[in-house]
């Protein structure tokens, strides 16, 4: 008896040496994705899960990963750094993902990236995009959209062939995101020789901006650049409004001045309002316009950039887990070093750039809202609509 019962525990402790991981032994692969669902930013967050949700679905009725369907663990970090750090802590320890996705604002996907470099977990950014998360040496974590710094850059050709403005005031909410664009278009402005003669950060979720916009038209910019999110960007065009500012033109940082819901919380202040914008329906992308077809058919309403992130990200995500040798961090990150596809967000290829690594590099472009709807409007060669310029501000206003 006491035999058998060696031989037993020696066969159990042999078994469980020899054991696939859990990663391997599961039917599904799980990937653990962490947006804002709730919060201020869950307009983002619902748009990326839900792109996040399409992609899922089409990958797992096309054989999966390799025969094993993907799932995506979704948590919520409610647009706080702290919570998005302690949900990256779950997925790895507690989940035992295989990789890490997501990433919306810029200060939860800094905290995101530092717990998965800190654990060798492989993490592909969507969406966050302060320049230095990608600029701190961090071999685990790579990033598919720009970084805050080159959003603007398909704007630039537009400032010095059309607008042609002298001055400029930047308004940017106080986050990782907003200042690091911040810093980055102010500079852009000088060695375009544009003067900027006001930049003034603010709290996010502000509800009274008529302060800082008295300031704004005291100083009469040609030129106001907006760096905020959903609720703060509708609030300041619509105060700008009230207060009947009267810039060349009015253009947003990206973000909230992109999402579907912008003119409906703006109302009449949105018309006419330009952005930068990463993405595009109409852009020659694989995929790009049956990805908007598909989210505006089973959401109804449609979708932008963001969506178009997430959606892209799972087929990385997803390309990279057939192409690694095992599901092991060191094999996934070797497969995501040697990425090289196209999207319909575009080709994604992680490479240094400066003091960059693993960065995604794509040209951006400029959008503007025309009787309610986001139009592509530069450059010139891809827009769907042609550009609104001048504007009669008090005309759209009434």
């Amino acid at each position: 008896m006491k035999k058998f019962f060696r031989f037993s525990l020696v066969l159990i402790m042999a078994l469980a040496l020899f054991a696939p991981t859990a990663s391997f032994a599961q039917e599904t692969i799980r990937v653990g994705i962490i947006l804002p669902i709730s919060g201020g930013q869950a307009s983002f967050g619902e748009i990326e899960k839900n792109s996040f949700d399409i992609a899922m679905e089409e990958i797992n009725g096309s054989g999966g990963i390799n025969g094993k369907k993907i799932e995506f663990l979704y948590e919520d970090d409610t647009g706080r750094p702290d919570v998005a750090r302690s949900a990256a802590e779950k997925l790895i320890n507690k989940d035992k993902v295989a990789m890490l996705g997501g990433g919306y604002g810029s200060s939860e996907t800094m905290a995101i990236a530092g717990v998965a470099q800190q654990n060798r977990m492989p993490f592909l950014i969507n969406t966050g995009s302060d320049d230095k998360i990608t600029e701190k040496g961090w071999d685990f974590v790579f990033r598919l959209n720009p970084y805050a710094s080159e959003y603007f850059k398909g704007l630039e050709s537009f400032l010095t062939e059309v607008v042609k403005p002298q001055t400029c005031a930047i308004l940017y909410e106080n986050t990782n995101f907003g200042t690091s664009q911040s810093k980055a278009f102010a500079t852009a402005c000088e060695r375009l020789g544009i003067k900027v003669v006001m930049t003034e950060g603010y709290e996010k979720g502000g509800v009274d901006f008529k302060p800082l916009l008295i300031n704004v038209k005291k100083a009469n910019p040609d030129l106001i650049y907006m760096i905020s999110y959903l609720m703060d960007a509708s609030l300041l065009m619509r105060q700008s409004m009230e207060l009947q500012l009267n810039p060349k033109m009015f253009i947003g940082g990206g973000a909230g001045f992109t999402l579907p819901e912008f003119p409906d919380n703006a109302g009449k202040a949105s018309e006419k309002v330009m952005s930068v914008t990463l993405w595009y329906q109409s852009l020659p992308y694989p995929g790009a316009l049956d990805y908007f077809t598909k989210y505006k058919e089973r959401f109804k309403k449609n979708t932008e950039y963001h969506g178009a992130e997430a959606y892209s990200a799972a087929y990385v995500i997803a390309d990279v887990l057939k192409r690694a040798k095992s599901l092991s961090p060191d094999d996934i990150k070797e497969a995501l070093l040697a990425t090289d596809m196209k999207t319909c967000f575009g080709p994604v290829k992680f490479v240094k750039v400066g003091d960059k690594i693993n960065q995604n590099v794509l040209p951006t472009y400029v959008m503007q809202w025309i009787d309610g709807k986001g139009e592509l409007v530069w450059p010139k060669e891809g827009a769907g609509k042609p550009y609104v310029y001048p504007v009669n501000w008090q005309k759209e206003w009434k």
